[in-house]
C-alpha cells in the first residue's frame, strides 16, 4: 500500500466514526437511543437494513466463492423478496402497535416472560457469535497488508466501532450506514469496471462471460430436488426463505432498523426498497468475483492465496515439494492462458475447449495436493483460502489510491454490520433481560445507560470471539450456518404467536428447547461429522431453518392437545 491509499482508508474510516458520534451525542431517554426517536425515512431505513446484512464478509467472502463456485451461491438469495412481503404485512403492523422496543416483548404479550427470554437468549447467543466473525473478517484483511497480529486488529476494529455504537445507538448506526453504503457501492463498481478494462485486448464483457460460462461459473439456477446439494433454487425459494423471514422478521439486529421507522408506511416502504435491491446486489458481487476469475484466466494466480499458508510451506521440509507443485501450476496457466485467447477468437473450437477443462481439473487437483502439503507443514494453518482471493486482486492489481478505497469499502461493511449487531445486542440484554426482571421504578436515563454499558460488554464480548475465531468453509457460509441452527426454531415460535391461537405458553417454551436440542443434533450428526471426515452431508444447512421451523409448530401443537386431553381427563 502507497501513502495515498493509507490517506484514503483512514480518512474514510475516521469520518465515519467522528461524524457518527458528533451528529448523533446526547441521547437523551430509551426511545431516542433504541429506536433512534422515530425519525427514519423509508431510504434510510432500507439502506440501513441493506448495510446491516452486507458485512465486510460479503465483500470479502463472496467474490472468492464465485471465484471457486460460480453463480450459484445467489440462489441463497432468492427467498428475500418473499420474506419482504410477508414481513410488511403480518410483522410490522403488530410490532408498530403495540410500540415495542425488541421484538421479543411481543412473545412476552401473547405468551409469558420465559419465552420471552429464551428467544431473547438464543439471539444473544447467535448473533453475538456472529459480530464476532465480522470483527474477524476485516482483521484478515489488515493481517495480509500489514502484517500485524490478528489480535491487534480485531481489537483496533472493534474499538472503532464500539465509540459510534455507545455514543448514538441506533440512529449513530443508521446515519453512518448511509455513508457507509454510498463508500460500499462506489468502490465496487470501480472495481469492476477496472477489471474489465485490464482484461486482454478482444475479450469484452460478454466474451468474459462465455470464458465464464465455459468453466461452469454462470450456471445460476439450479432445479434439482437435492437435499444434500447446499444452493438449490429449491434450497433457496424454501429454506432461504424461512431464513430471511426470520432474520428479518426476528433478528432485533434488523427489527431495529426498521423500528426506527417515522411510520409504518416508512417501516414497509423500507424493507421493499431492500427485497428490490438485495437479489441484484449480491448477483453483482457475485459477477465480480466471476469477473476475477476471468481474469485470472490471462494472469498468474498463485497456487494458494493465504499469504500465511504459502510463507509457512515455504518455510517447512515440505518446501521443495510444493515448489513442484508450483512450478506445474505455473506451467497449466501459461499454456490455458495461450488456449483461452484463441478460445475467444475461436468459440466454435471444441479441442480447445475440451483442453481447456482438461487444464482446469488436472490444476483442481495440483490445489488439492497444495492444501494437503500445507496441513502436513502445519496443521493449524488455515488451508481454505476463499476468503483471500479478492483481496489478493486489489493488493495486487488495482492503481493507487483504489486499494485504499476498496479496503476501506471493506471495513466499512464490516463496521455498519457490526454496529447494527452490538447495537442489537446491547438493547436485547438491556431492555428483555435486564429492564423487565428489575423489580424496582428507575428512570430513563437509567436504562439508557445501562444499554450503552450493555453495548459496551458486547463490543468486548465480540472482540473475545473474533480473537478465537477461524475459517470455516468460508465467512459467509459460516454466518450463515450460524443462523440456520437457531433461525428456524425463532421463527416458528413468532409463527405459532403470529397465527396458532390455540397454542399456550408452556408447550411454546418446551417444544422451543428440544428443537434447538434437535437442530444441534441434526447439524452435527448429518452436517458437520460428515463434512469432517470427507462424505457428503446429508442436508445443505439451508434446510435446517425449515426444520427448526417446522418441528418447533409441530411439537408445541402436539403438547398443547396433549395437555388439553390430560386437563380433560383429570377433570
Amino acid at each position: 500500500m502507497q501513502q495515498l491509499d493509507w490517506i484514503i482508508l483512514i480518512c474514510t474510516l475516521l469520518f465515519i466514526v467522528l461524524y457518527g458520534s458528533w451528529k448523533t451525542r446526547g441521547s437523551k431517554n430509551v426511545q431516542e437511543f433504541i429506536r433512534g426517536g422515530n425519525q427514519s425515512k423509508w431510504w434510510t431505513i432500507g439502506l440501513s437494513v441493506m448495510a446491516t446484512q452486507a458485512s465486510a464478509i460479503t465483500f470479502l467472502s463472496t467474490p472468492g466463492q464465485a471465484f471457486h463456485d460460480g453463480m450459484g451461491f445467489v440462489q441463497f438469495y432468492i427467498g428475500v423478496p418473499i420474506a419482504m412481503i410477508v414481513i410488511c404485512m403480518v410483522f410490522i403492523p403488530i410490532y408498530h402497535r403495540l410500540k415495542v422496543y425488541t421484538a421479543y416483548e411481543y412473545l412476552e404479550t401473547r405468551f409469558d416472560l420465559k419465552t420471552r427470554s429464551l428467544a431473547a437468549i438464543l439471539f444473544l447467543i447467535q448473533r453475538g457469535l456472529a459480530a464476532g466473525i465480522t470483527i474477524f473478517a476485516p482483521a484478515i484483511i489488515l493481517s495480509a497488508v500489514l502484517g500485524w497480529d490478528l489480535i491487534t486488529l480485531n481489537i483496533i476494529i472493534g474499538s472503532l466501532v464500539i465509540v459510534y455504537t455507545v455514543s448514538g445507538g441506533t440512529k449513530a448506526v443508521s446515519i453512518t450506514q448511509k455513508h457507509q453504503m454510498a463508500v460500499i457501492f462506489t468502490g465496487m463498481f470501480i472495481a469492476f469496471f477496472i477489471i474489465l478494462d485490464k482484461l486482454p485486448e478482444g475479450i469484452t464483457f460478454t466474451k468474459a462471460l462465455d470464458i465464464a460460462g465455459a468453466s461452469g461459473k454462470m450456471e445460476i439456477l439450479d432445479f434439482s430436488f437435492d437435499l444434500d446439494n447446499r444452493y438449490t433454487f429449491w434450497s433457496g425459494i424454501i429454506g432461504g426463505t424461512f431464513l430471511a423471514l426470520s432474520y428479518f422478521g426476528t433478528d432485533q439486529s434488523q427489527v431495529q432498523r426498521y423500528l426506527s421507522g417515522k411510520s409504518i408506511k416508512e417501516m414497509q416502504l423500507g424493507l421493499i426498497f431492500n427485497g428490490l435491491l438485495k437479489v441484484p446486489m449480491q448477483f453483482f458481487i457475485l459477477l465480480v468475483g466471476v469477473m476475477v476469475f476471468v481474469f485470472y484466466q490471462f494472469n498468474s494466480t498463485p497456487l494458494h492465496f493465504n499469504p500465511d499458508a504459502k510463507i509457512t510451506v515455504e518455510n517447512s521440509v515440505y518446501a521443495q515439494e510444493y515448489q513442484q507443485l508450483q512450478n506445474a501450476h505455473d506451467e497449466i496457466e501459461r499454456e490455458k492462458s495461450t488456449l483461452q485467447l484463441e478460445q475467444a477468437k475461436n468459440p466454435e473450437n471444441e479441442l480447445g475447449a475440451k483442453r481447456i477443462k482438461e487444464l482446469e481439473s488436472l490444476d483442481k487437483n495440483i490445489r488439492i495436493e497444495a492444501k494437503n502439503i500445507i496441513a502436513k507443514a502445519d496443521e493449524n494453518i488455515e488451508t481454505n483460502d476463499k476468503d483471500y482471493v479478492f483481496i489478493h486482486f486489489i493488493l495486487n492489481n488495482l492503481p493507487r489510491g483504489l486499494i485504499g478505497l476498496l479496503l476501506a469499502v471493506i471495513l466499512s461493511a464490516a463496521m455498519s454490520s457490526t454496529a447494527s449487531e452490538l447495537n442489537a445486542l446491547g438493547s436485547t440484554t438491556a431492555i428483555d433481560l435486564y429492564k423487565r426482571n428489575v423489580k424496582r421504578e428507575l428512570s430513563d436515563k437509567h436504562f439508557v445507560n445501562a444499554s450503552k454499558l450493555f453495548t459496551l460488554a458486547w463490543g468486548i464480548i465480540a472482540i473475545l470471539v473474533a480473537c478465537v475465531a477461524n475459517l470455516f468453509d468460508n465467512l459467509i457460509q459460516l454466518v450463515n450456518i450460524i443462523g440456520s441452527i437457531f433461525y428456524g426454531n425463532v421463527l416458528g415460535i413468532f409463527l405459532l404467536a403470529f397465527f396458532v391461537k390455540l397454542v399456550k405458553s408452556h408447550a411454546v417454551f418446551i417444544a422451543a428447547l428440544i428443537t434447538q436440542l434437535t437442530i444441534f443434533a441434526v447439524y452435527y450428526f448429518a452436517i458437520f461429522r460428515l463434512e469432517e471426515l470427507g462424505e457428503k452431508p446429508m442436508i445443505g444447512y439451508l434446510w435446517l431453518n425449515l426444520i427448526g421451523c417446522v418441528l418447533v409448530m409441530f411439537l408445541a401443537i402436539v403438547l398443547q392437545q396433549f395437555s388439553r386431553k390430560s386437563s380433560n381427563t383429570t377433570a
